[in-house]
């Protein structure tokens, strides 16, 4: 049976073998007896052992390499789970506030509870210390705290005021395209606060270093109406509530930060008193104020500014008041030190006395700035109209004197860029500028309205800004239009009078504050902020020299028109 099934298997391996001939040859026909024939050698002859096929050389792979790898021995180990509880609230300005108000009246009930107590024998010294470590160690966490939740607050708000972020950062006014002399402001954020209500927004200052802060001077221009003023500290990352706020007895009228340390802040308040206070330390009292006995000033302090330290790297301003004293204040050994630079007097008119004496009556000085590159030269402007070019040297002359105004000077700026341009507004509703080496003005603005300030932009030597008491915004270039602004724009309402306007030292944004206590940041079109255009093959110069060069043209245009008249 071995051999039949043998034999059977070998049939069916030969039979394609014999197949495979070509058709139509002499050995298709007899295949079978072939077949037969085979089958009987075969059986004959011994069985021969298989050949071993060759490996593939090219795809081959050992089967010891397909085996699994060992499983790695898993340990573990059982315990109770932790608790866990699932907490879901929003985050929104109301909920921070509830919880700011309920922190409070549960310090004012701790205040009453422990004032209420009987007093207790005193405690041993250990005890009094373990106490006060106690308490410091409160206080760490509670700044850390107040950190965090800070960040907390401008997550939200940044979330509040998306759009107005993202117009802040991207927006730029596509129909400016189609008009070339005319630009637009985009109202962004708008900075008020409860405490500062019924109070006038008197000064304006951005932070030198810290470029989205800035400080707001909270007062009153009416003399029937003086009360009290704050200084607030706002930031563009949180426009509901202010970064710092500090409060007085007295009006601040004018403020500025320090370029070098842009945590102090000098102030000028309503009484006559100058102030320096210290964003770092926690207490709301300016760290420093002039006195009766330390010579401050008799009328309102119009205007204070930061110069550079004196010989002994101690810290100095200036301040100008109504009284016609132009002082120079010194911290020294932790004191301010005053003295007066110049007393401003009336040139051409004296008032005699029955005894034969002769009085000059005081000029009242309102405004001032210092000379960019020339230390010791400043103007001054004064309520009569009048701008007086001084000298820190000479406390008795004047160097030039220009009559300007019709009524009192409310501003007085030199140029950022050209070392001979200043610029001068008024109640009058004029806008001048000027050539400090000529006593005529050499550009006069009629806005139609009581300007409340003006201020240079920090990109161009021929941009800037006025606003006035009909809640309007001008934004003038005159590399563009040097017979009109290119933007007249009313930034709040008719009953609200703008008092003052900055300009943003980077991004392209002015602040505009009003006598309601409100601040409103804008955005400039990009007509607004034009820079020199590339061409073809040229690179575009910038820098000073390019914008003095500007200026320069404008200004012997009308030179020479004067000359031709």
């Amino acid at each position: 049976m071995k051999v039949i099934s043998e034999t059977g298997n070998l049939e069916e391996d030969e039979e394609p073998k014999e197949l495979e001939t070509e058709p139509g040859s002499q050995t298709d026909v007899p295949a079978a007896g072939a077949a037969e024939k085979v089958t009987e050698e075969e059986l004959m002859t011994p069985k021969q052992p298989k050949e071993r096929k060759l490996t593939n050389q090219f795809n081959f792979s050992e089967r010891a390499s397909q085996t699994y790898n060992n499983p790695v021995r898993d340990r573990e180990c059982q315990t109770e789970p932790p608790p866990r509880t699932n907490f879901s609230a929003t985050a929104n300005q109301w909920e921070i506030y509830d919880a700011y108000v309920e922190e409070l009246e549960k310090q004012e009930k701790t205040k009453e509870k422990e004032k209420a107590k009987t007093p207790v024998a005193k405690k041993s010294g250990k005890m009094a210390m373990r106490k006060l470590t106690s308490m410091e160690s409160q206080t760490d966490d509670l700044i850390k705290l107040s950190q965090a939740a800070k960040i907390m607050e401008r997550m939200v708000n940044q979330n509040t005021y998306d759009d107005i972020a993202q117009d802040f950062k991207y927006y730029d006014d596509a129909a400016d395209e189609y008009r070339d002399q005319v630009g637009t402001l985009l109202p962004l954020w708008k900075f008020q606060n409860d405490k500062a209500k019924r109070l006038s927004v008197t000064a304006l200052c951005w932070n030198p270093k810290y470029r989205d802060l800035f400080a707001v001077g909270y007062g009153s221009y009416d003399f029937m109406k003086q009360s009290r003023g704050m200084l607030l500290l706002y930031s563009l990352k949180n426009p509901s509530f202010p970064e710092y706020m500090f409060s007085s007895n007295s009006g601040v009228m004018c403020l500025d930060i320090h370029v070098d340390h842009p945590y102090l802040v000098a102030v000028g308040h309503y009484d006559g008193n100058v102030a320096i206070y210290n964003l770092k330390k926690p207490h709301s009292q300016p760290s420093f104020c002039s006195s009766a006995k330390s010579g401050k000033h008799s009328d309102p302090v119009w205007q204070v500014k930061w110069q550079k330290d004196d010989m002994d790297q101690n810290l100095n301003f200036f301040s100008v008041s109504s009284d016609g004293r132009i002082v120079s204040w010194t911290l020294v050994k932790r004191k301010l030190v005053h003295i007066d630079v110049i007393k401003l007097k009336v040139e051409g008119s004296t008032t005699e006395v029955p005894e034969g004496l002769q009085l000059h009556p005081v000029g009242c000085g309102t405004a001032f700035d210092f000379h960019k590159e020339i230390d010791y030269m400043f103007l001054v402007g004064t309520e009569e109209g009048k701008i007086y070019k001084c000298s820190k040297s000479y406390s008795s002359q004047f160097l030039d004197t220009y009559d300007a105004h019709n009524m009192s000077v409310d501003t007085v700026s030199w140029n950022p860029y050209h070392t001979k341009v200043f610029m001068s507004c008024s109640s009058d509703w004029t806008v001048k500028i000027w050539d400090h080496t000529i006593k005529t003005p050499m550009f006069i603005y009629d806005l139609n309205s009581a300007v409340g300030d003006v201020a240079w932009a920090p990109y161009s030597s021929t941009v800037f800004a006025a606003v006035t008491t009909d809640g309007k915004a001008h934004i003038f270039d005159l590399a563009i239009n040097k017979y009109e602004a290119i933007c007249n724009q009313p930034v709040a309402a008719k009953k609200n009078r703008l008092t003052h306007v900055q300009f943003n030292l980077i991004h392209p944004i002015i602040i505009v504050g009003d006598d309601r206590g409100h601040i409103i940041s804008l955005k400039l079109s990009p007509n607004l902020r034009k820079m020199p255009k590339e061409k073809k093959g040229q690179e575009v110069q910038k820098g000073p020299a390019v914008e003095i060069a500007k200026l320069d043209k404008l200004l012997n245009l009308v030179r020479e028109v004067k000359i031709k008249t």
